[in-house]
């Protein structure tokens, strides 16, 4: 389907439908990375905060609560919680990455320094602790504050991981449960924990957000293959270029033969890249339709993400938390 079309953007739905809320975190977020002795922080963090990005984390936090009969203040809060460690996760990520541009714009590293979007990065973590302790629960804070340490985790997992042909599916798996899914699924869980909802409601708000997670990070991760430049402000390729082992690498070395695998080991492991690299493993990724079967499993997560909250209550925020597990691998049709 059209991705231009609007009724194709469940997550523009939902954001329509938490207008109100939204609007409220994101006075909130404004009033929070304010630093009256230090004017660097809101001027970095506004120039990522207004990149454009979908909130879809601080949506997901609203919409469970919201579903599960909230009434109180504190899911702004929480939301608000979880755009800063987003936010945080990114400035850091870029410097790690050595990015230069992010959602089509330079990167704050790049418009400003490594230092300072280091910094600027631990600042958001720092506030991000204050938010989520004003709401009073230990188990919103003992859930972010886990999927702070998994996020910071999977990254240093990551680093040793991307360069290393043994990395097989179920490693990549960690990594992305860690720097992405724990995220989605703390923001859907903490939805849950505020509005007191039962046990077996809260576990199935975190497994959906867990499997979109998944779903979402296994479709970057293709679209880097084969996305369209203008759509998601990356260039085809940039992951190869970077020597990450993504996932339809990953399930091309599986399957190389010696002369494939002394590929891979050049241009991945030891990062010996010549003209006509990207062309050969791609050509390899589509021999061994590498590519259409990370298609598959990135379909396989939305489904779980899906059939997880079949069993909520009937309210039009689950259905169109269905549309968004649609959504996110809508894009690679």
């Amino acid at each position: 389907m059209s991705l231009d079309h609007a009724a194709s953007k469940p997550h523009e739905a939902l954001a329509a439908l938490l207008r109100d809320d939204m609007d409220a975190v994101n006075t909130l977020i404004e009033t929070r990375m304010a630093s009256e002795h230090a004017p660097r922080i809101p001027e970095v963090t506004a120039h990522l905060v207004g990149a454009g990005g979908k909130r879809l984390r601080p949506m997901l936090t609203l919409a469970a609560a919201k579903l599960c009969g909230y009434d109180g203040p504190y899911h702004v809060h929480l939301a608000a919680t979880v755009e800063f460690i987003h936010t945080a996760t990114l400035l850091h990520d870029d410097v790690v990455d050595e990015s230069a541009q992010r959602r089509g714009r330079p990167t704050a590293n790049l418009l400003w320094d490594n230092k300072s979007s280091v910094l600027v990065g631990d600042y958001l973590f720092s506030r991000s602790f204050q938010l989520m302790t004003e709401t009073g629960s230990i188990d919103v804070l003992r859930i972010l504050s886990n999927a702070s340490a998994t996020i910071a985790e999977g990254e240093v997992l990551q680093l040793t991981a991307a360069t290393d042909l043994r990395t097989d599916e179920s490693v990549y798996l960690q990594v992305v449960r860690g720097k992405t899914a724990a995220l989605f699924s703390a923001a859907t869980e903490v939805g849950g924990v505020i509005a007191g909802a039962s046990a077996d409601i809260v576990q199935a708000l975190f497994d959906y957000g867990d499997a979109l997670g998944i779903a979402f990070q296994i479709a970057d991760d293709l679209l880097d293959y084969q996305g369209d430049t203008a759509k998601t402000g990356k260039n085809i390729g940039d992951d190869f270029r970077e020597r990450k082992l993504t996932l339809p690498v990953i399930k091309a070395i599986a399957q190389a033969t010696d002369e494939e695998r002394a590929f891979w080991v050049r241009t991945i492991e030891k990062g010996r890249q010549e003209d006509g690299d990207l062309e050969q493993a791609l050509a390899l990724m589509e021999k061994y339709g590498t590519l259409a079967a990370t298609r598959d499993d990135a379909l396989i997560w939305s489904e779980k993400a899906k059939s997880s909250i079949a069993k909520l209550p009937d309210h039009e925020i689950r259905d169109l938390l269905a549309e968004i597990a649609d959504y996110v691998v809508a894009r690679l049709s």
